[in-house]
């Protein structure tokens, strides 16, 4: 199986080649920052009109490879059925930062996709489809992407863009550790978004809560892994391997595409690719 995704990803890359005016501007913010989503789908088109139409993503140039850029993430389509989908993983969902949540909520609606706020949030109070807080100067919903994939808008009112990359929401069964194992790999700094317990990198706010119940891994399911970009990625996982974390797939040049990977796999089932060179595309 992991021979068979790094194909698709050396294809679509190949397709999509790289060039200056590609290149993701946060990757020059940190040494580590955030990459790329990768989703499983067993209807492509549908993902597509999902994550281009309605939510806007950009089809890397100069072609459709099914890679769809946001600002700080790059969303990956590979046409594979998935053993699940978030909700019930140890990745609960990502989500988009918004100017407008009740905007982009119509836009949601109109593609014909369902909104769960309801549902996931059952003690608030939920008016017609959002929950909104004055005081935090915010709206939020919940929605499902085809094939299971959950994602929070999250309204950003001063935001120019018409949507960027926000967060990763890990449900576990041990917050603190879970925390601290990504704050002293990856050098993620600690914090605290409203009563949630996070850690941020350039491009995403990594937030953790207590799960109801066992979680799975996410490696198969419909969102089946997230993506770092690292600088120096060759002397970042010769680090990784002296403190006796072990790698999936060890460092590998990919020359064709001028990028190189490695795979590792978090204590929670988390399974993280690490790229060097992606931020090009």
């Amino acid at each position: 199986m992991k021979a068979i995704l790094w194909g698709v990803l050396a294809a679509a890359l190949l397709a999509a080649g790289t060039g200056e005016a590609g290149a993701q501007s946060w990757a020059a913010e940190g040494r580590i920052v955030h990459g790329h989503h990768h989703l499983y789908t067993t209807d492509r088109a549908a993902q597509e009109r999902f994550w281009r139409d309605t939510l806007g993503g950009i089809p890397v140039p100069w072609r459709d490879t099914h890679i769809f850029k946001f600002p700080h993430a790059l969303v990956f389509l590979t046409e594979r059925e998935p053993t699940g989908g978030t909700i019930g993983s140890a990745l609960n969902h990502l989500g988009m930062w918004v100017p407008n949540t009740r905007a982009m909520l119509d836009r949601v609606v109109a593609g014909g996709y369902e909104v769960i706020t309801a549902q996931e949030l059952p003690h608030r109070d939920v008016d017609d489809g959002m929950v909104c807080s004055e005081e935090q100067s915010t709206c939020i919903a919940y929605v499902l992407a085809p094939d299971g994939v959950k994602v929070e808008l999250v309204e950003n009112r001063g935001q120019t863009e018409p949507i960027k990359n926000h967060h990763l929401h890990f449900h576990t069964d041990d917050i603190d550790a879970m925390r601290d194992w990504y704050a002293d790999t990856f050098g993620a700094v600690k914090g605290m978004n409203g009563f949630f317990k996070v850690v941020d990198l350039p491009g995403v706010n990594i937030r953790f809560t207590e799960a109801d119940g066992p979680v799975v891994p996410i490696r198969g399911r419909s969102y089946d892994h997230i993506g770092f970009e690292v600088d120096g990625l060759e002397a970042f996982c010769e680090e990784l391997e002296a403190r006796g974390i072990t790698l999936d797939r060890p460092y590998t040049v990919l020359e064709e595409l001028d990028i190189a990977i490695a795979f590792l796999t978090d204590p929670w089932g988390i399974t993280i690719e690490l790229t060097e060179g992606l931020d090009n595309y």
